[in-house]
């Protein structure tokens, strides 16, 4: 009886950060039931993790510029901007692939900048300075593709068409399953287990107070079923996607700057009360800039993911993708009133919204339906933010 009331507990306390994967769950149950289990097969999971792919990039950049209490309305026209830079230069220069990919981040973290100077130096609205970004770096990418009649600009690599639709490499198999895959699946879940392990033993050390062992382990055992799971689901399939990876190293590094370094403690100070931070001697305005050339990048990254994904880069290219970012990352527990929220949590926002599309679409909603449905699930996401800061009160 212990145990249950101590797991009773344990959600309430922790309501902010388990809500979003509760929402995940019904979600997925929902529309398993509705699809006839269609929806958790392998090559629908393969393509929902592609599509989420390059909204969780920009939602991880978007997660710090909303802590920090700011708004990037441009990162959707950085975005296309970079697709159709890298089309232009691979295309008609003859520029190697990775060095187009370099060349979108760079210009992605050049737009970032422009946006940071002008706001913490000019003192223009973040929301205005992005606004007029927006515009043109829209315009821009008309400039760029018109040198191609305003035609799709295709791509013709097999890098790009790894990083857009591709697997990792099956190399060998385990009966049904792509061996390396599976490999890979099981790292994860002893990487987790020790991680977990350790972090407590350190909590422990400095005589913290922590959870039950039997509520530990059930948590461990919990979480590596889930990524058992999901690791068989991609091993029958295809693989895990090289979307995936790059997804998993940008949240791998944006984690540990957050949560490990000063840099990252300055950002949530900043973003908690900006007034605080400049008196205890935190250059505002520099982590400012900061946080707006690492939304740039990852905005220029995506450009380039996104149009693999397409293998191409239009006029289209973007367009509205910043909202998506944006709704993943309140979705996902960030706190619309600044200093709250984890780049983790905005992946799991960006796979609840590209779940709910993908689930309408395999059911034949309308797109007018499917924006309803995401607005009031946008709507609910920060009904529950002001719901649970006002709880932990």
């Amino acid at each position: 009886m212990n145990f249950i009331n101590e797991l009773k507990e344990s959600l309430i306390h922790n309501i902010r950060d388990y809500g979003m994967y509760m929402a995940l769950a019904v979600i997925v149950t929902l529309f398993t039931i509705l699809t006839d289990g269609l929806f958790i097969s392998s090559n629908n999971i393969f393509n929902i993790i592609i599509q989420t792919g390059y909204i969780g990039v920009m939602a991880v950049g978007m997660t710090l510029v909303i802590v920090i209490r700011h708004i990037d309305l441009s990162v959707g026209s950085v975005l296309g901007f970079a697709s159709a830079a890298s089309a232009i230069l691979m295309l008609k220069l003859g520029v190697g692939s990775i060095m187009a990919l370099l060349v979108a981040m760079a210009f992605g973290a050049l737009a970032g900048l422009v946006t940071g100077v002008l706001v913490a130096k000019v003192g223009i609205p973040a929301f205005v300075a992005s606004l007029a970004g927006m515009f043109i770096y829209r315009g821009a990418m008309f400039q760029v593709l018109s040198a191609n009649g305003g035609a799709a600009v295709r791509f013709k690599s097999p890098f790009i068409n790894a990083i857009g639709n591709g697997a990792i490499p099956r190399l060998f198999d385990v009966g049904p399953y792509a061996g390396l895959t599976l490999l890979i699946g099981l790292i994860m879940i002893g990487a987790f287990v020790y991680r977990q392990f350790a972090s407590r033993k350190v909590q422990q050390s400095y005589n913290f107070e922590v959870e039950s062992f039997p509520l530990f382990v059930v948590k461990l055992a919990f979480v590596s079923a889930i990524i058992l799971w999901f690791t068989l689901k991609m091993a029958e399939g295809r693989g895990f996607p090289v979307t995936l990876a790059i997804l998993g190293i940008v949240v791998g590094i944006y984690h540990f700057m957050t949560t490990k370094t000063t840099l990252g403690r300055h950002i949530y100070a900043v973003g908690g009360n900006p007034e605080a931070a400049e008196l205890s001697g935190i250059d505002v305005k520099k982590i400012t800039v900061i946080v707006f050339i690492s939304m740039g990048l990852l905005a220029g990254l995506a450009g380039f993911m996104y149009a693999a994904r397409l293998n191409s880069a239009t006029l289209t290219a973007g367009r509205g993708l910043e909202l998506f970012a944006i709704a993943s990352t309140f979705v996902g527990g960030v706190s619309a009133n600044g200093g709250v929220g984890k780049v983790t949590g905005s992946i799991i926002g960006s796979l609840v919204i590209m779940s709910l599309s993908n689930g309408m679409q395999m059911l034949g909603v309308a797109t007018d339906t499917k924006d309803i449905v995401i607005g009031a699930v946008l709507v609910l996401a920060v009904i529950f933010d002001v719901y649970t800061r006002n709880l932990n009160k």
